[in-house]
């Protein structure tokens, strides 16, 4: 330990030296280098892995209400140390983190403003990530910023990975376009993550951690570079972020990998993050849960009319009783909420909105009891402006009522305002033991940490889509870009769980009971795939009836003490591996080209396994409902080859003790 920081130390004295004053940082590994210079033209960086140029002298920069930042700087000192952050996540792809970096502190001066800001320096084995400290200082009596600029240049031309969003107010939910650096658009908007992959087999994913008070950042394909923009305040025109000082902002992360699976697998987001702020954790229950308003409510020939009412919700919680949910969603039915709104529209509380005046045919109290006996959790849908005008009443009224969480939707904003909004429901909520599902709102930051109440978020194309539109904009191809993209992020919400699959070219939309593309198999190891702490079974209950697989489905948990992204390229397919205690869980979706892979055992202990394999049946590509299930003895050590249909992928339960 000693014998790093004296090393970095004597680095840092010996480049400042020169006539460009430089601070060098290096991953404790010694194959990252993060490089911040002050140059006659400005503070830029620079960002080096395995000797090969990732970013070449990128400019930093800010436009303030007090004058800019960045174009004449000096380096008062630097304090180079190496840090090691050991924690737990009570829910996440991890359980246990034990993560080595090295961290600089570099306090910088800008001669023509006389404005004073630090530069914190973290780099690690599988990336690097800066942010920067406003300190209270003289002539700043806050901190007003117009523009954060960060002016990305790669080398080497990459390849890009990227959602285009057509403005700041969207709910993040777009197709992710795969462009070579020459056929990037300009002047788009791009949502964070961006991957990009390098000629040289590297690839990096650009996105921000432990976004706190702050607005949300985008990037911009313009002349050679990608440059940052920030989502501005509606309140102030020409503001994107008003605070007090001191004041931090969040971290730039430039996750690094040898291959793409890499960048799912780091932790850094969370070990950016700041520590867990809840007490208690012991409340907290990941788990599966019912979603009625994807299938349309859909329920058998019966004796009851549907809707909003509570044998529809019977119906519904007993199902997820009978097959081992944890939770069942009250969401309403059709665009009709549980409760009482007098908005225009579904998307837009009106000015009564109230959460604590149930629709009274759903005797929504009589809901909550019942669950309770089946030993069923409820959570609810809503709309935020309805909760947050008067949530701390409604959050008491949920405490009275039993409820354990909620999807909290069309938030539609990333501006410091609204990231704001999102950590006070988020705190408050914890403070009533109660877990969040963002829907409609912008990527994770690692914020699971501070508050793992938040079970997931959504804040990408979802399998909605499926209910009206002809399937261009889903299928196999877009779960592998939100897997290569998004999901470096965090957890993303999906409507997952269909069972009617169809060939690609026999789809037809259908917003009643929905058909989707991809094979049984894909759809049972999006299960493993995605990451998500409240995964959906979003289908009816009679859609699953009997049906192969869906005891996959039952077995799969939803949070994980170890991930590992062992295969897999961008585009084409993806294998991850997830292990809860003692059982690993696989899966591997597959695009529209059908191929061989070969599942290695090296990441089983000594001793014998009992596999249970979902794998996609040789007529997959006209039923692609059909799978074949086998059990396997392996060992550590061992292979086995397993084919993937076209839109197909493959499930597999390994586990010690049992074969289910």
């Amino acid at each position: 330990m000693k014998r790093v920081v004296l090393f970095l130390s004597c680095l840092f004295a010996f480049v400042a030296a020169n006539a460009t004053p430089k601070a060098v940082l290096y991953s404790p590994d010694g194959r990252i280098a993060l490089t911040l210079e002050t140059a006659s033209d400005g503070l830029c960086f620079s960002l080096k892995a395995d000797g090969v140029t990732l970013f070449d002298r990128s400019p930093l920069s800010f436009d303030l209400e007090n004058g800019s930042f960045g174009h004449r700087v000096t380096m008062k000192k630097s304090h180079p140390e190496t840090v090691r952050d050991v924690y737990d996540l009570p829910v996440g792809k991890t359980s246990h983190v034990d993560c080595v970096s090295s961290q600089m502190r570099v306090e910088l001066k800008d001669r023509t403003s006389g404005i004073r800001v630090d530069m914190i320096l973290r780099v690690f084995n599988d990336g690097a990530a800066f942010r920067y400290e406003f300190p209270q200082q003289e002539g700043m009596d806050s901190l007003v910023v117009k523009e954060e600029h960060l002016d990305l240049r790669p080398s080497g031309g990459p390849k890009a990975l990227a959602m285009f969003l057509p403005g700041f107010i969207n709910s993040h939910e777009w197709v992710y376009e795969r462009k070579a650096w020459n056929e990037l658009p300009s002047g788009r908007l791009m949502d964070l993550p961006v991957t990009l992959s390098y000629p040289k087999g590297l690839y990096v994913s650009v996105t921000e951690a432990n976004m706190i008070d702050y607005a949300g950042m985008y990037l911009v394909h313009e002349k050679g570079a990608l440059r940052s923009r920030l989502s501005p305040r509606l309140d102030i025109p020409g503001v994107s972020v008003v605070a007090d000082l001191p004041h931090k902002t969040p971290w730039r992360v430039f996750i690094v990998g040898r291959r793409p699976g890499e960048l799912l697998e780091s932790n850094i987001l969370t070990t950016l993050a700041d520590s867990c702020k809840l007490d208690d954790v012991s409340w907290l229950k990941p788990g599966k849960t019912t979603f009625p308003w994807w299938n349309d409510t859909c329920t058998p020939k019966s004796t009851f009319q549907w809707g909003n009412n509570f044998q529809t919700a019977k119906y519904y919680i007993d199902f997820a009783a009978e097959s081992g949910l944890e939770y069942h969603s009250v969401y309403g039915y059709g665009d009709m909420p549980w409760y009482y709104d007098d908005g225009p529209s579904f998307g837009q509380a009106g000015p009564n909105a109230d959460l604590t005046r149930p629709d009274p045919r759903l005797d929504f109290g009589a809901v909550c009891r019942y669950a309770a006996s089946k030993g069923v959790d409820i959570h609810v849908w809503l709309n935020w402006a309805a909760l947050y005008k008067d949530i701390d009443r409604v959050f008491d009224k949920f405490n009275e009522w039993g409820v354990k969480g909620m999807m909290v939707d069309f938030m539609d904003r990333d501006d410091q305002q609204m990231i704001q909004i999102q950590e006070d429901i988020l705190r408050k909520a914890a403070e009533h033991h109660l877990f969040i599902q963002f829907h409609g709102a912008s990527k994770p930051s690692g914020l699971v940490r501070t508050y793992p109440n938040e079970f997931t978020r959504e804040g990408t194309l979802n399998y909605e889509v499926y209910k009206w539109d002809q399937a261009r904009l889903m299928g196999s191809g877009h779960d592998l870009d939100v897997a290569y993209a998004r999901l470096v992020a965090g957890a993303a919400d999906y409507h997952l769980g269909g069972f009617r699959s169809v060939p690609y070219d026999s789809y037809v939309p259908q917003y009643h009971a929905p058909i989707v593309t991809s094979t049984r198999c894909h759809m049972l190891a999006m299960y493993v795939v995605m990451e998500s702490y409240l995964a959906m079974v979003a289908d009816d209950p009679e859609a699953y009836k009997d049906q192969d697989g869906f005891d996959f489905l039952k077995a799969v948990p939803t949070s994980w003490d170890e991930t590992r992204i062992p295969q897999g390229e961008i585009g084409e397919y993806l294998l991850a591996l997830r292990r809860k205690g003692d059982t690993w869980y696989a899966g591997a979706i597959n695009n529209e080209s059908p191929r061989d892979i070969t599942l290695g055992f090296d990441f089983l202990s000594p001793g014998d396994h009992l596999m249970t394999l979902y794998t996609d049946a040789p007529d997959a590509e006209t039923d692609p409902n059909h799978l074949v299930v086998r059990k396997i003895k392996v060992r550590r050590g061992d292979r086995v080859d397993i084919h993937l249909a076209r839109d197909g992928g493959f499930a597999a339960i390994i586990s010690e003790d049992k074969i289910l």
